[in-house]
């Protein structure tokens, strides 16, 4: 090779193979190389035993796959960019025209949103089921229902339902069952041994954009399954739909995993804590925290996490206070930034319209009010507390 320019595109030397570190690789790429025409024709995306595509992995992702299949106690895991792209792709895969799909009433906005938006145009409809009550979930699945999705606890107003009696039931019906498991983070609970005797949801769709990336600067969802057949599926609609993730973003998250559960525990402390100090302040007339004793669902809580919980709560204002008040009220707070998104070092504050959040029907173990949800970070719960005292003095007292 006489020309620079291609000595340095096909250089002879490669690295030696041995090195081994705290942190896995990052591998990146769209062109794959394959060595001959045997491993063209041979090699498999679908079960991980090769490298056919960037889109399709590479020991990177690979390697995060595995660990959140291990976290979540899953045995597949797809990515996406986004934990919304995850939800998204779940009816995609599943559902046909003429299928019908649950939610429940205070699941997160962007997927009921694309429910009736998205999903309508081809067909498939969508009903809402009160997120705690059995048995109108019960009453909802019919013959052409076909996906039901639970969150736990409800993504706002922080409501914990039966996740125990609704899985069973959708076994029972022979419906596919899916778990937002953003909140719990593989941490509060196991989503495929919910009872420690394998009773288990179908799929588990944690948004990796929170604890698990824990910077606040990764979009990212996972969509982990137990049986195989469903894995394909999924995996499937996610090649067609060109879904992919950035190595980068991979490494990202799989820099933080360690530190999930230290970042977990320190966070949901510090949270109630907050959620105590706040349910004895007069502008808030309930405080939606599933650890605090009366705090809806909180029976659902307790039997299935056992006493943890992450540093995410909501307060409901008193109805004599203005949309203007409230709002200065949370512009008024200092180390609470305000700003979507959760599990990340910085506290996040943000209102709530009620009636976006549950349209005309206001459950009745909901208080009227303004509804504000806090993110809490990682700064000194003391200096938290203090914030949201000025902040309430200026605005609300």
């Amino acid at each position: 090779m006489s020309n620079s320019a291609t000595q340095l595109i096909h250089h002879p030397y490669r690295p030696p193979a041995e090195f081994e570190a705290v942190q896995p690789g990052v591998f990146k790429g769209s062109t794959v190389f394959f060595p001959n025409m045997a491993a063209v024709r041979e090699r498999q995306w679908l079960d991980k035993s090769g490298y056919t595509y960037g889109l399709h992995g590479t020991p990177t992702s690979y390697t995060l796959e595995e660990r959140l299949a291990t976290l979540e106690g899953g045995l597949q895991c797809v990515l996406a960019p986004s934990g919304l792209a995850a939800l998204a792709l779940v009816p995609l895969a599943l559902l046909k025209a003429g299928d019908e799909m649950l939610l429940p009433a205070n699941s997160y906005e962007p997927n009921r949103t694309f429910a009736a938006d998205g999903l309508a145009q081809f067909g498939v409809a969508h009903q809402c089921y009160e997120a705690m009550d059995v048995a109108d979930l019960a009453a909802r699945i019919t013959p052409r229902m076909r996906l039901v999705w639970l969150e736990a606890p409800g993504s706002v107003t922080m409501e914990f339902p039966d996740v125990l009696a609704m899985v069973r039931l959708c076994r029972e019906r022979g419906v596919v069952c899916a778990l937002d498991t953003t909140w719990s983070a593989g941490q509060a609970f196991a989503p495929f041994n919910l009872d420690g005797q394998g009773l288990g949801v179908d799929i588990a769709a944690p948004a990796l954009t929170k604890y698990q990336s824990g910077g606040g600067d990764v979009l990212m969802g996972a969509l982990i399954t137990r049986d195989e057949a469903l894995h394909r599926r999924l995996k499937l609609a996610h090649m067609r739909l060109g879904l992919g993730v950035g190595m980068n973003d991979v490494e990202a998250v799989l820099r933080a995993l360690p530190t999930l559960p230290l970042r977990y525990r320190a966070q949901g402390e510090s949270g109630l804590a907050l959620a105590r100090w706040c349910a004895q302040q007069p502008p808030f007339v309930q405080v939606l925290h599933p650890a605090l004793p009366g705090a809806p669902g909180h029976v659902h809580w307790q039997q299935l996490c056992g006493g943890t919980a992450a540093g995410l709560f909501s307060v409901i204002i008193d109805a004599r206070y203005s949309s203007a008040q409230v709002d200065a009220f949370c512009e008024a707070l200092q180390f609470f930034r305000l700003g979507y998104s959760w599990g990340g070092p910085v506290s996040l504050v943000m209102p709530y319209e009620a009636r976006a959040l549950r349209g005309e029907n206001w459950p009745p173990h909901l208080q009227r009010g303004h509804v504000v949800r806090f993110a809490v970070g990682l700064e000194d719960a003391a200096d938290l507390q203090a914030d949201l005292q000025q902040a309430m003095a200026r605005t609300l007292l």
